[in-house]
């Protein structure tokens, strides 16, 4: 190689931080790679980012878009804009996007047009629910990405479905759980536990932020009745994100009158801790049934569908929908102890971003 191979990555959301540490820190490893970050501010108050940089080790972002809070059109727009100038500025030899959120195609299309490759890790991952707009933002990135970094066998399944050449997918892992495993011990030792008056085991804990899940007064409300109801059994902590809190606000849900606690956001070692030692989970979200998968905690998931189906298959995690009986029922079942024992995926061995950074020199370091 006459030079290093100069790659941008770019983080935009909460899920994406995750994901870039240990590719951070593979290309910190590898001499011939040149590895900026760009944080297009799609989060950007400080518990949702600049935590997350800190506790995860990430460097510095090289730049910050700083985009904020816009509607999923305007949001993407702006993005986009901003981000293609930045590459007219300052080219590179590979983009690399994360994940599924807009900071994920917006970037992804200003590379590709102006010619640049663009890698894409989790790929190929597939609820087959358009009306979520994670699942539009995935179908059109792994549509132009040149590269394609999957997380598990369906994705593999899935992209050649779509017609995409084999020689352009590698599966590689999770690199998600790479961070789990690097900073579980962290989480141990951090005392959330103690700081919220919690034993092992002796919660649930629940996320929910998912539009169909929050927006709908009627639909949120009657999550929160069986979840009180759950929590009769077993008392659950509920750390809120900003759109729910939102809309519990609004339709008037009094948490002193539940058996489901509301806390603040967590950072990520705090949550992990909070997973890690939880009885069971109860979420919308896919990285959370990733997470729960691998650290052994029986995950039900209310949403009809998952792109992550490798959670179900290995027995770590259960798709009950918005139905309150089988919600319910679920529930009770983990806490009477008969949930089957997850096994744990192939290739989710904290290795995943070693496999990419080895994988990105090999592709595209000879062309330099």
């Amino acid at each position: 190689m006459s030079r290093v191979l100069d790659i941008i990555s770019v983080a935009g959301a909460r899920p994406n931080f995750m994901k870039i540490a240990p590719l951070a820190q593979a290309f910190a490893s590898e001499p011939r790679i040149r590895h900026r970050i760009v944080h297009t501010g799609q989060h950007y108050d400080t518990a949702m980012s600049s935590r997350f940089f800190t506790e995860l080790g990430i460097p510095e972002p090289w730049r910050n878009l700083g985009v904020g809070s816009l509607g999923h059109a305007a949001q993407t727009a702006e993005i986009l804009t901003r981000f293609d100038a930045l590459l007219a500025e300052s080219p590179c030899d590979v983009v690399l996007v994360v994940g599924d959120v807009n900071s994920t195609i917006a970037c992804a299309l200003a590379a590709v047009k102006r010619g640049i490759p663009v890698a894409h890790v989790e790929a190929g991952l597939r609820s087959f629910d358009r009306s979520m707009p994670e699942e539009i933002n995935r179908m059109l990135t792994d549509a132009i990405s040149d590269v394609l970094y999957v997380t598990e066998p369906s994705g593999c399944t899935n992209l050649a479905r779509e017609g995409v050449d084999p020689a352009r997918v590698l599966l590689t892992g999770n690199v998600m759980i790479d961070t789990l495993l690097a900073q579980l011990p962290a989480a141990r030792a951090a005392g959330t536990l103690q700081r919220l008056g919690l034993e092992r085991g002796g919660y649930g804990l629940v996320t929910l932020h998912r539009p169909s899940n929050v927006d709908d007064a009627a639909v949120l409300g009657m999550l929160m009745s069986v979840l009180a109801r759950v929590g009769a059994r077993l008392p659950l902590v509920f750390p809120v994100h900003p759109r729910t809190a939102a809309r519990l606000k609004d339709m008037g849900w009094d948490a002193a009158d539940s058996t489901v606690r509301l806390v603040e956001p967590q950072g990520y070692q705090d949550f992990l801790a909070l997973m890690e030692a939880a009885k069971l989970i109860m979420t919308d979200s896919g990285g959370v049934q990733e997470e729960a998968c691998i650290l052994r905690v029986p995950c039900l998931t209310l949403r009809e569908n998952t792109e992550r189906p490798i959670t179900v298959e290995v027995g770590g995690n259960k798709l009950v929908g918005r139905d309150p009986v089988l919600i319910e029922s679920a529930a009770f079942e983990i806490l009477d102890g008969r949930a089957p024992r997850a096994s744990i995926p192939d290739l989710w061995d904290g290795r995943a971003a070693t496999r990419i950074c080895a994988d990105l020199v090999a592709r595209y370091g000879e062309q330099l």
